[in-house]
């Protein structure tokens, strides 16, 4: 069972920065995808961004953060972490980190291959 801590949401102003962190207790973590999902109250869950293992590292983003988001991976700190810049209103949300249940599968945005979950992280946008 792989049991995945998220963290680093808070309060921040339009146009401010948080970085979130989805770390583990086990030193494999770099052998699964990890994908970053949000849901905003009364809205669907989203996917934001996923990376692949460290095999193979790609990356994606959903159009909506692109180029203001940054997903990247820290092997020794069993970490995963998604930079968000230039935050706006609309990404307030609780954000989750998810793993793959498949292991070396190519990332993806759709939560159904993700089985393992953080407990969420709230991220409040807002000035």
């Amino acid at each position: 069972q792989l049991q995945l801590v998220d963290s680093g949401g808070g309060w921040v102003q339009p146009g401010g920065s948080l970085r979130l962190s989805c770390t583990t207790s086990r030193s494999t973590l770099n052998y699964y995808s990890i994908g970053w999902f949000r849901q905003a109250p009364g809205k669907e869950r989203e996917g934001v961004s996923c990376i692949s293992s460290s095999s193979d590292g790609s990356t994606y983003y959903a159009d909506s953060v692109k180029g203001r988001f940054t997903i990247s991976r820290d092997n020794a700190k069993n970490t995963v972490y998604l930079q968000m810049n230039s935050l706006k209103p609309e990404d307030a949300a609780v954000y989750y980190c998810a793993a793959d249940q498949v292991l070396f599968r190519r990332c993806n945005l759709g939560e159904y291959d993700y089985h393992y979950w953080g407990q969420g992280t709230q991220v409040t946008v807002s000035s």
